[in-house]
């Protein structure tokens, strides 16, 4: 059977209408970012930033139109937001929250969002300032030692641009959707959420700043987590879109910073953790990734990318050092074959080290005081 072709899809949404143009969204060429798999469809509309709030009904009628083709079985439209020519960019901050106004006589006046995430008590970002420290490794291991200390936890995959959590967790397979919400696919025991369930992970993500905070808004708001005491995120490497998205959309329970020992990679480890500090997102320590590498047949500790810089930065910068992680091919291996280490061999020293650090940081979840709204960031 033939799959679902882009010219289908195009074709649903030109029957649907800007209400103030009076064309259709494909005529006016807000359709962006077309990404079809296996019947799952994605796709971002854009539009003006001062009729983003009101345009959702446009976005749900989208939705519905394209999810009506035969062989569609789930739809993920985004609305993103462009500045138009000659209008000053947006400082950013929290999204508004007004009355929804009147719609025009006879209609229904638009409701509000839905929140993001409603029932997970807390969240937290994993992340780092360059990539391959090992951040992913880091946070699908320390999600599941938090699930094996009796926690119901789930693991959203914000790295839009290069998804890994469905080969880590062994999972394949696209998620569900009921009701126009997607049901989170399952490993290990943890609930989680990838662009990686919806795109061929050979497929590349060419996708604005505006479309990776609109899909991620998305993978929390419209994905039935459930109750859940807590959700790691893993962020992808940098102090972008992504980072800013979470933390002015989303209340951070806090950051935890993934570094690997040398002073390269201290360095932007360091402007990730101002960033989160600049937003007000608690950073809730340090760890040192690759730390060592011990010798498997004589037991010889050898230093490839030094040791104890994640430790000194933690102490220098008056934030708390989680603990250190080595250099191993079994946490390599068992990543790459979705079977990460702290549920393949959960006696190893390496799955104790993860368990540890996920101890301090569920300490330190319990110890705060209420929820933390989001914040409010100012540019200066």
């Amino acid at each position: 059977m033939a799959g679902v072709s882009e010219n289908a899809v195009m074709e649903a949404l030109g029957q649907v209408h800007d209400p103030d143009r009076g064309k259709d969204i494909v005529a006016l060429g807000m359709i962006q970012g077309l990404v079809i798999r296996d019947g799952n469809v994605g796709f971002s509309i854009e539009v003006d930033p001062a009729r983003g709030p009101g345009f959702e009904p446009v976005r749900k009628a989208a939705e519905g139109a394209v999810l009506a083709i035969k062989g569609v079985v789930s739809v993920t439209a985004v609305l993103t937001a462009e500045r138009t020519q000659g209008t000053a960019p947006a400082t950013p901050g929290p999204a508004p929250q007004p009355s929804p106004p009147p719609g025009p006589a006879g209609q229904a006046a638009p409701q509000p969002r839905k929140a993001l995430a409603p029932g997970v008590k807390s969240i937290i970002a994993v992340a780092s300032g360059k990539g391959g420290v090992g951040k992913s490794t880091t946070a699908v291991n320390l999600a599941l030692a938090l699930h094996a200390a009796g926690h119901s936890v789930g693991l959203l995959d914000a790295d839009v641009y290069g998804p890994s959590m469905p080969r880590m967790l062994g999972i394949e397979g696209q998620p569900t959707v009921h009701n126009e919400v997607l049901s989170p696919m399952t490993g290990h025991g943890i609930k989680a959420m990838s662009m990686g369930f919806l795109v061929d992970e050979e497929t590349p993500m060419i996708w604005r700043g505006p479309m990776v905070m609109g899909a991620l808004e998305q993978m929390l708001r419209d994905v039935d987590w459930g109750e859940l005491d807590v959700m790691v995120v893993d962020m992808p490497p940098g102090t972008g879109d992504a980072q800013l998205t979470m933390a002015q959309r989303v209340p951070l329970a806090g950051a935890v910073i993934v570094s690997t020992p040398q002073d390269i990679a201290l360095l932007d480890a360091r402007k990730g953790l101002n960033m989160f500090r600049k937003v007000d997102v608690p950073v809730l320590g340090i760890i040192e990734n690759m730390s060592m590498y011990v010798c498997p047949k004589c037991g010889h500790e050898a230093h490839i990318f030094s040791h104890g810089g994640a430790r000194k930065e933690a102490e220098r910068l008056g934030i708390d050092f989680l603990g250190e992680i080595p250099l191993d091919i079994e946490i390599r291996e068992t990543s790459d074959g979705g079977r990460p280490i702290v549920t393949s061999n959960p006696d190893s020293p390496h799955a104790k080290a993860y368990r540890s650090i996920a101890e301090k940081i569920w300490s330190k979840l319990e110890a705060r005081e209420g929820v933390r709204a989001a914040p409010k960031i100012v540019v200066q």
